[in-house]
């Protein structure tokens, strides 16, 4: 049986990136940290984050963690 991009339960960190508006480095920075707003999961090498998660903390549910984003370093 084969899985759709919609009927999936998990989201990678990129999608996850893309539906908090952060880059994806970000996003990678934050869980690699335990610093995102969701759970990750480890499977093997891939870290995956629970739909349904996400989806509540978007609708305003509480999160157990909050994002802080360093600033960004000014360039001289």
């Amino acid at each position: 049986m084969e899985t759709t991009h919609a009927e999936r339960r998990t989201l990678t960190i990129p999608e996850v990136a893309v539906a908090l508006g952060l880059a994806r480095s970000t996003a990678y920075e934050l869980a690699a940290a335990d610093r995102l707003p969701v759970p990750t999961i480890r499977a093997g090498r891939r870290l995956l984050v629970s739909r349904a998660a996400l989806e509540r903390v978007l609708d305003g549910g509480a999160a157990p963690h909050q994002i802080r984003v360093p600033p960004t370093p000014e360039v001289s």
